[in-house]
């Protein structure tokens, strides 16, 4: 499951650090203040439905795309990238890549990926990774099942929130499925689950915003090590989430311990 919808269903986890990294990693560069999150963008054609999303957003069009495919294995190009050894991981995935560590100051592990996956591993593989990992892959099978992603993870967004470029933002992942009313039911469950109600039966376009304000930090008592008080630490606040559907504006927002 996406941490978006996770975070609504569940907006106070217990010691998110250690039982929900899922999400925590997602939060854990945050400081106090209010701050742009992932935004997602659905058009809808009468031929198919095209998903445009920011990072962090790039997990669940891949999820979306490879649940519509009818085909059992696909030819995926792209990369994973981890801030973890996750060697371990990718070998009881059934997965034959081999991981490679980086030099430098930041550490972090990269799998250049060029493979034939079958649908049940990439499923299983979207959401294993979700705990510690990027996977940022492309393919395409036909017009109306495709998916687009970078490979490069973009620096987060130090614009105001009024300021912010969802348009540019959203150019980090594409996915293109048809357009049916079994696929349009699994968009509303997977990115839209807490707007179902208020979502007209006819739309073109609708905007997913998901906004931050940290109000307080709380820091660990067990550490004084600098990286790890920043990692560890548990945010508290609000997620503001609004959907832009054909220009009408609505908006929710939820308290959060993360």
């Amino acid at each position: 499951m996406h941490f978006i919808k996770k975070v609504i269903e569940t907006p106070i986890l217990e010691e998110p650090a250690n039982n929900h990294k899922d999400i925590h990693r997602h939060f854990n560069r945050y400081s106090r203040g209010i701050f742009i999150g992932p935004s997602i963008k659905i058009i809808k054609t009468k031929a198919k439905l095209t998903l445009k999303g920011s990072h962090e957003y790039e997990d669940l069009i891949l999820e979306i795309v490879i649940r519509t495919m009818l085909e059992k294995e696909v030819d995926v190009k792209g990369v994973l990238i981890s801030g973890e050894d996750i060697s371990e991981t990718i070998t009881n995935l059934g997965l034959d890549w081999s991981l490679q560590k980086s030099k430098g100051k930041t550490i972090n592990y990269k799998v250049k990926i060029e493979d034939v996956i079958k649908k049940t591993t990439l499923l299983e593989s979207i959401e294993t990774f979700r705990e510690n990992s990027y996977l940022l892959l492309s393919f395409n099978l036909n017009p109306t099942c495709k998916i687009t992603t970078k490979t490069l993870i973009p620096q987060p967004s130090k614009k105001k929130v009024e300021d912010d470029k969802v348009n540019n933002r959203i150019q980090f992942c594409t996915g293109v499925i048809s357009n049916t009313s079994k696929n349009l039911e699994l968009i509303s469950d997977l990115v839209l689950s807490d707007f179902k109600s208020e979502l007209p039966e006819q739309w073109k376009s609708i905007i997913v915003f998901n906004n931050y304000k940290i109000m307080e930090i709380e820091l660990p008592k067990d550490t004084k090590n600098t990286r790890l008080l920043r990692i560890m630490a548990i945010r508290k606040g609000k997620i503001i989430r609004s959907v832009n559907i054909d220009g009408e504006l609505i908006e929710k927002q939820y308290s959060i311990v993360v």
